[in-house]
């Protein structure tokens, strides 16, 4: 088994400062990209920034030169530091991570359960 559990969500005011964190646990062999991705009422769930295996990044315009997606390989986990944070950055935070369960396994994407970021006005 495999588990994805996010944390660090909060309320914040507009301008602030959140750090997210995902750790992936369980039966793993390896972990592919890492990447953040946010729902927000009424809307699709959108990509925020991703991460490989080698530290290559992605982000989304509205993350760009706000957000900062690093992760720790030892520790299987992904962070996303997110500063002046805007109302319209609220909404329900998932990570997903590309995990090979076993040597014998193709990749697979696990999500988290998500956790709720509230940036007020």
């Amino acid at each position: 088994q495999v588990q994805v559990v996010e944390s660090g969500g909060g309320l914040v005011q507009a301008g602030g400062s959140l750090r997210l964190s995902c750790a992936a646990s369980g039966s793993i062999f390896s972990v592919n990209a890492m990447g953040w991705y946010r729902q927000a009422p009424g809307k699709q769930r959108e990509l925020v920034a991703t991460i490989t295996s080698i530290g290559s990044t992605n982000y989304a315009d509205s993350a760009k030169g706000r957000f900062t997606i690093s992760r720790s390989n030892a520790k299987n986990t992904v962070y996303l530091q997110m500063n002046s944070l805007k109302p319209e950055d609220t909404a329900v935070y998932y990570c997903s991570a590309q995990i090979r369960s076993s040597i014998s396994l193709n990749a697979r994407d696990f999500w988290g359960q998500g956790t709720q970021v509230t940036v007020s006005s």
